[in-house]
């Protein structure tokens, strides 16, 4: 089976207690949890039985050893994450607005995380590697973008095909030469998984039609379009498949859409046809919601197919 890798930001979330609840004022919160959306989505990659990896830093503490800890639980090759002695792991601590909506105080550029570079990556920790995944928001700085592209071209180079989740905020691509980064990346990418509204953002069209025209255009074979609530939607050259989200009661939307797009790759490294791909994707979405936490949600195919089963009974 293909091994799947992906690169970038392992920290821990702590998170308020209740809505409405801010950092302006002593609260309750809990965690700390495993997280950062590369973590996050290699993990729901090797529960669903895949070969997965991640390449990372983590501080020398408490909190990178439960990332690691947590990720080889479920499966996750983690002897490429390095321990950053003089370094502290990640953090984001997360509160919930009365509306459900989130606000994040990170300690990321200025964590471990930030200690990544193009000496952590070669042919040896990417020989077995036949699938890439690249998260938009671990490009925070242009010396990861550069690592980034590296690891990227040692897997096309071996054969192997790119996915890329933009997940990143509207302000990076003020910078020029961000943008270009980025539009470079997405030249070498072969599955395409933009939230609705990223969909746009790196292309000339301003609207989703012709954004997707442009995008496939660009060689890109496949785009799936995260549309939360709505469910999601997939694009190749020759056709377009929607899908309905599956009924979810949600507590945490934090790690869904990282979730989505592992089993939505997954899928399709394992075989499965778009639609069923995307019904797959769009369970593990469901799954990751309904608990708390980051990575709490995610889920082997047996309590996708569990959840895919009782959607259908309503």
């Amino acid at each position: 089976m293909s091994k799947v890798m992906t690169i970038g930001e392992i920290l821990v979330e702590i998170m308020a207690t209740r809505r409405g609840q801010t950092f302006r004022e002593p609260g309750l919160l809990r965690g700390p949890y495993p997280s950062g959306a590369p973590a996050i989505f290699i993990d729901q990659v090797a529960r669903l039985g895949q070969p997965a990896g991640i390449i990372g830093c983590v501080g020398d503490d408490d909190f990178g050893l439960l990332n690691i800890e947590r990720l080889k639980r479920d499966g996750v090759d983690t002897s490429a994450i390095h321990v950053v002695k003089q370094a502290t792991t990640g953090s984001a601590f997360v509160t919930y607005r009365e509306d459900g909506e989130r606000d994040f105080v990170f300690n990321i550029v200025n964590s471990a995380c930030s200690n990544l570079n193009a000496g952590h990556v070669d042919a040896k920790v990417l020989k077995d590697c036949r699938h890439f995944h690249v998260m938009g928001s671990s490009l925070f700085s242009f010396r990861i973008i550069d690592t980034t592209k590296k690891a990227i071209e040692i897997v096309k180079a071996q054969g192997g095909a790119v996915s890329f989740d933009p997940n990143i905020r509207k302000e990076m691509l003020r910078i020029p030469e961000m943008r270009a980064a980025l539009r470079f990346i997405l030249e070498l990418t072969d599955v395409f998984l933009p939230s609705g509204h990223e969909v746009t953002l790196l292309a000339d069209a301003a609207d989703e039609a012709g954004a997707v025209r442009e995008i496939l255009g660009l060689g890109v074979k496949e785009i799936v379009v995260k549309r939360g609530a709505s469910g999601s939607t997939y694009f190749d050259a020759t056709q377009r498949v929607d899908a309905e989200a599956l009924p979810a009661h949600e507590v945490d939307p934090t790690g869904a859409g990282d979730c989505f797009g592992a089993t939505f790759v997954t899928c399709r490294l394992q075989g499965h046809a778009p639609d069923r791909a995307l019904r797959y994707a769009n369970a593990a979405g469901a799954a990751a919601v309904s608990q708390v936490g980051p990575m709490e949600g995610t889920a082997d195919f047996a309590a996708l197919d569990a959840l895919v089963a009782q959607s259908t009974q309503r």
